[in-house]
């Protein structure tokens, strides 16, 4: 019967009271994005090993063997009347064992049962008292997650039925009851680290990115994975993957740190660890700027003295030179992202394929052109010297007339007609003979 009581008394009060519920806000609530904790830039020689430093004691996970009593909450009150310091009241593990410090106190302080289900961390007063003002501390710790919380309330009893109630003075609540009357001191927070359990391995993983030099961060490559399970995977290109290595014991210690070796100047560039604790609602990212350096020049050893009775001072062999590093070749393998960019390639070689292939056609047909442009012209000058008449009437007018004009021109002295007619003669020749064919075959066809 005692535990119904308690029971109907606590849904009547949560009912009728018209406390103010305040809360310390979401502190579990996930943030967008991971929050960059620390950025430096380190040096290594090539050659040595590189220890990347990553702690952090809030991903130590250590496997609860008491059924989740890493999760408590206790109400401590301090300036009471006669000026009392400050002392523990009742405190409450997430198994739901309750513990009341002052014998006068068991019976009439209670804290709901169920207070890690539902996030309502309130305390109740059955019957309030002179001597129970003061400040109430509600104090929430998740020794899991490191988190600590608190939230304050002040409480004063009165004999006034009329002055009864809760205000806010600006920094905490403020809680007037009767005296004699039941007091509800309200502590709400519904966060799900602090009302959930859920396997924490599971939601526990650290990995470690690399960018090399002029790559972004969203396009950084992924070395490692690591799940509080003791899975690991390995990433990174095989140059690389070999080479780095986090402790086996890193969840026991809180200790991811990125160990490389050997380092070599191709290992340059930009590594980020990331450290999840989705249960706890951690997310960090610390960022190292790697750069390698030449390895240290071996001391150079002296030249072995000569003997005594000799009198060169040389050696046999010269001395190496200790201001020449040895210097590494630096190979950079650029691989393709896809299919993608073999096509690209492809559509390339065959656009240039087919522009000289036009370019050859054009030259041809030109060619082509130019060449039966010149028959042509051939052919069209020979058949016009082969089909024009040679009229010999024409060429036999014209050399009289220039032989007329030519004795013209000539004013000789004959001593008779005779001479006259040579010298003409001469200078000129006989009339063409013309010859009427048609003349003569008449002729013949009379005789």
């Amino acid at each position: 019967m005692e535990p119904r009581s308690h029971s109907l008394l606590w849904k009547l009060l949560l009912l009728q009271s018209a406390t103010v519920l305040l809360s310390s806000g979401p502190p579990g609530s996930v943030p967008a994005g991971s929050s960059v904790v620390s950025e430096s830039a380190v040096s290594w020689p090539a050659g040595a090993p590189a220890v990347l430093r990553c702690q952090s004691p809030r991903m130590v996970w250590t496997q609860d063997r008491l059924h989740d009593r890493q999760r408590v909450v206790h109400w401590d009150l301090s300036g009471g009347p006669g000026g009392r310091r400050a002392h523990r009241l009742v405190d409450m593990y997430s198994a739901g064992e309750q513990r009341v410090y002052e014998p006068r106190d068991r019976g009439r302080l209670l804290l709901s049962p169920s207070a890690f289900h539902d996030g309502n961390f309130s305390l109740l007063i059955r019957a309030a008292e002179e001597t129970d003002e003061g400040l109430y501390t509600c104090n929430l710790h998740h020794h899991y997650c490191h988190l600590y919380e608190s939230l304050a309330v002040r409480l004063q009893v009165t004999d006034d039925p009329r002055e009864a109630g809760a205000h806010w003075d600006g920094e905490k609540e403020v809680l007037v009851v009767e005296l004699g009357a039941p007091a509800l001191l309200t502590c709400v927070n519904r966060a799900h680290v602090w009302t959930d359990r859920h396997l924490e391995e599971a939601q526990q993983v650290v990995h470690w990115d690399r960018q090399p030099p002029g790559v972004p961060h969203d396009r950084a490559d992924r070395l490692l994975d690591l799940y509080a399970s003791g899975e690991r995977r390995a990433y990174g290109p095989p140059f690389l993957r070999d080479r780095v290595a986090v402790e086996a014991d890193a969840f026991a210690r809180g200790d991811f740190s990125l160990r490389i070796a050997p380092l070599e100047p191709a290992d340059e560039g930009t590594y980020s660890c990331h450290l999840h604790h989705h249960y706890c609602g951690l997310h960090e990212r610390r960022i190292f700027h790697l750069k390698v350096t030449e390895p240290a020049a071996a001391p150079a050893e002296p030249p072995p003295r000569d003997s005594p009775g000799n009198g060169s001072s040389h050696s046999s062999a010269p001395a190496p030179d200790p201001t020449l590093a040895r210097g590494r070749s630096v190979i950079n393998v650029i691989v393709p992202e896809g299919r993608a960019h073999f096509f690209q390639q492809l559509g390339y070689v065959l656009a240039t394929l087919l522009l000289f292939i036009l370019l050859l056609i054009t030259v041809v047909l030109a060619t082509r052109h130019r060449r039966r442009g010149g028959y042509e012209y051939s052919a069209r000058k020979s058949g016009k010297s082969k089909g024009k008449d040679v009229n010999m009437a024409e060429f036999a007018v014209a050399t009289g007339d220039q032989a007329f004009y030519r004795t013209e021109d000539i004013q000789l002295d004959y001593k008779n007609n005779i001479l006259k007619e040579r010298a003409e003669l001469a200078h000129c020749p006989p009339p063409a003979k013309h010859i009427d064919l048609d003349k003569e075959f008449r002729k013949e066809y009379c005789k």
